[in-house]
């Protein structure tokens, strides 16, 4: 079958070169018999490639006009149940429940290789890492600057590497040019690895105290992250500055500039004050 016509719509480049598939395999860490999800095989360069490294594959394709590419490129691996190949929307409810509900349920682990639209990238991230069963690890082929800006290339953080950070540990294992793509985008890629992906670095903070207070924290990027959080939270300012002298915290830093670690430590501290607010309140 004839390949098909990348839609600008759908965020579509085609990974062209072999070289690329071949080391994203290698340093994701395939073995034969890892269940692997794959989000967009577009016409299959990466399903052949872990196929071939013994992986079982569930491959979710949006584009309809894929389907049939796929179906036909890979009848033996659909016929002996190394491929499941679902037609949709990843993000779409039905076909979660079907991921996860049906396909997934009852699965120790799996892992996750997809070479994603750059403009659905941080969708993504949420929905492996905070909104469903979390994969024992993550790769992703991201626009150059996420990737580095995720991993803290420059030593800032922001909402989205903080986001993956106290989940798992981003590093990049390779960058990737332009020129491996059809149609070549406008920027290049890199190859980003997430591992070690959990929950325990949170402790016995909840997820949804630790991301409304670091969104808080963020509320107006160039103000001190003090300033932001007694804005953005019920809390009187002298109360959150007794918390930052606690934890050693300097009272003029912003939020970019606060590591993970320390993130965690700040919002663990500021959930047991709103513990103690709440109970005040009730006496």
């Amino acid at each position: 079958m004839s390949p098909v016509h990348a839609k600008k719509s759908l965020g579509q480049n085609f990974l062209r070169s072999k070289e690329v598939v071949a080391h994203i395999v290698d340093v994701s860490d395939i073995f034969p018999g890892d269940l692997v999800v794959e989000v967009g095989p577009g016409e299959g360069a990466l399903t052949n490639a872990l196929l071939n490294a013994g992986a079982h594959v569930i491959a979710v394709e949006k584009d309809r006009r894929c389907i049939p590419l796929l179906t036909d490129r890979f009848s033996d691996a659909l016929e002996d149940g190394h491929l499941i190949l679902i037609e949709g929307d990843v993000l779409e409810k039905n076909i979660t429940s079907e991921l996860f509900n049906e396909i997934l349920l009852g699965v120790p682990s799996y892992k996750v290789v997809a070479n994603i639209p750059y403009y659905i990238t941080g969708l993504l991230f949420r929905y492996f890492l905070e909104e469903h069963r979390q994969p024992s690890q993550l790769t992703f082929l991201v626009q150059k600057e996420v990737a580095e800006q995720i991993v803290s290339h420059d030593k800032k953080e922001s909402i989205l590497s903080l986001s993956i950070k106290v989940f798992g540990d981003p590093h990049i294992a390779g960058k990737v040019s332009r020129e491996a793509f059809d149609p070549i985008p406008k920027v290049d890629s890199a190859i980003l690895i997430i591992k070690n992906i959990g929950k325990e670095k949170l402790g016995t903070l909840q997820e949804k105290d630790f991301f409304s207070i670091m969104k808080a924290g963020f509320r107006a990027k160039r103000k001190m992250l003090l300033g932001n959080l007694s804005l953005g939270l019920p809390y009187p300012k002298d109360e959150l500055l007794t918390l930052f002298t606690k934890l050693h915290i300097d009272a003029k830093i912003r939020g970019e500039d606060l590591p993970i670690e320390m993130w965690i430590a700040l919002a663990t501290e500021i959930a047991t004050l709103r513990k103690k607010h709440l109970h005040k309140n009730l006496v």
